[in-house]
């Protein structure tokens, strides 16, 4: 009998209002609720602390707010959505960092190129300059105007003083001799 008493009282204070608000029923709520929303929060973050920090912020919300719930199981059904809620949200977060940290790491690596490559390179640039020097003076122009002065056909043509179609002409031309003195295969591009 004395039982049956004690859970008729228990069921009662459970049915009451609680205002998250109200110093008394924030305690009753904290008591009563913290256990249980740490589990939650804890299994989806998989991190003491951070479980911890979100249940705080979930319970100093509603104590905030001043939220009032019918009974103390409408509160515990709302806190659990909101710490569920802030919880997949916070492993969310944790992995969008982790995949942003990750590339930042994988794109710092540059690329550093070799002596043999530089070497090369260098070697590409003195042989085209070489064999610029070895065009009509009409196709290095053009040739220079397109690649070097960034120029659209339209704009050689006015600086030279000719059509569009004659630019397109003596750039396909120089392009054509430049590849035959330089020969093709022995040239390294990067």
């Amino acid at each position: 009998m004395f039982l049956e008493r004690e859970d008729s009282l228990r069921d009662s204070a459970r049915s009451q209002p609680v205002n998250g608000g109200n110093e008394a029923d924030f305690r009753k709520i904290y008591t009563a609720l913290m256990p249980l929303l740490f589990k939650i929060a804890w299994r989806i973050v998989n991190d003491e602390e951070a479980a911890e920090d979100l249940v705080h912020d979930s319970l100093i919300k509603l104590n905030e707010k001043a939220l009032v719930f019918p009974s103390l199981d409408e509160a515990k059904f709302w806190l659990i959505r909101v710490v569920k809620n802030a919880s997949l949200n916070y492993a969310k977060r944790k992995v969008r960092e982790r995949k942003a940290y990750e590339k930042a790491l994988k794109e710092d690596r540059r690329k550093s190129e070799s002596g043999e490559t530089e070497l090369l390179k260098s070697d590409t640039v003195k042989r085209t300059k070489e064999a610029l020097e070895k065009l009509p003076e009409n196709l290095r122009t053009v040739l220079v105007l397109r690649e070097y002065g960034d120029l659209n056909y339209k704009e050689i043509g006015r600086v030279l003083g000719i059509t569009e179609g004659n630019v397109k002409v003596r750039i396909f031309r120089a392009r054509e001799q430049l590849a035959k003195i330089i020969g093709e295969e022995d040239v390294y591009l990067s």
